[in-house]
């Protein structure tokens, strides 16, 4: 029984389609490369998968929920719950220090925050920004922010990991060292994982590969 499932999903905006009729299936667990040229639709298909916009039409359904129906407090605790984001862009709250960014998904879902801060201490030493979780986003690297940023989006152990060019802003060690770390985690949390990525050496860790080109699956 596949865990996500497209059914002939289209997304337009204004006179420009996006997305041009997608099938597919991902199991649960699995771990998924999403490769394509830019504007060829990638980033849009995330967007839908984890249920922060609507398709112009067809079905988004993901663990026997179909998103198009749900109301939005409904879609809100279920990005909350479910769903964890990891943009290139890694939009920490300036106003907070990391480990409190790290920790704001579990304030507002109501989580135990020993545990999730046990968890957050641990993924920040395994990425090398224990030294960073007292400080503001503006006073560490680009780097580090998308780090932390990965940490966040891991905290709450989500079913469903969405991550769009994750290692955009990271150099070739810290690459290699976050998608291993990605992967690893995923299987250690039984999550299934979305990475958007043009690197070829990221794409190389995942199994299954899914190219999209002019907002069709070609592959």
């Amino acid at each position: 029984m596949s865990f996500i499932r497209l059914e002939q999903v289209e997304k337009t905006f204004g006179k420009t389609k996006v997305l041009r009729g997608l099938n597919f299936e991902i199991a649960q667990h699995e771990l998924v490369a999403i490769r394509g040229a830019s504007g060829s639709g990638k980033s849009t298909l995330l967007y839908l998968l984890g249920g922060l916009d609507q398709p112009t039409s067809g079905q988004v359904i993901i663990d026997g929920k179909n998103l198009s129906k749900m109301k939005d407090d409904d879609l809100a605790q279920f990005r909350n719950t479910t769903v964890g984001f990891v943009f290139q862009f890694h939009f920490l709250l300036p106003s907070m220090t990391c480990r409190d960014n790290l920790l704001l998904p579990a304030r507002i879902g109501g989580q135990n925050l020993a545990s999730v801060e046990k968890d957050t201490k641990k993924l920040a030493e395994l990425l090398g920004v224990t030294h960073c979780l007292t400080k503001f986003p503006f006073e560490i690297s680009g780097g580090e922010q998308q780090r932390i940023n990965i940490i966040r989006a891991l905290s709450l152990r989500p079913k469903i990991l969405l991550c769009d060019e994750p290692t955009g802003n990271l150099d070739s060690v810290n690459t290699e060292k976050v998608a291993s770390l990605l992967k690893s985690l995923a299987a250690e949390y039984g999550t299934t994982l979305l990475v958007v990525t043009h690197d070829d050496k990221v794409a190389s860790h995942f199994p299954r590969k899914i190219v999209i080109e002019d907002g069709q699956i070609i592959g």
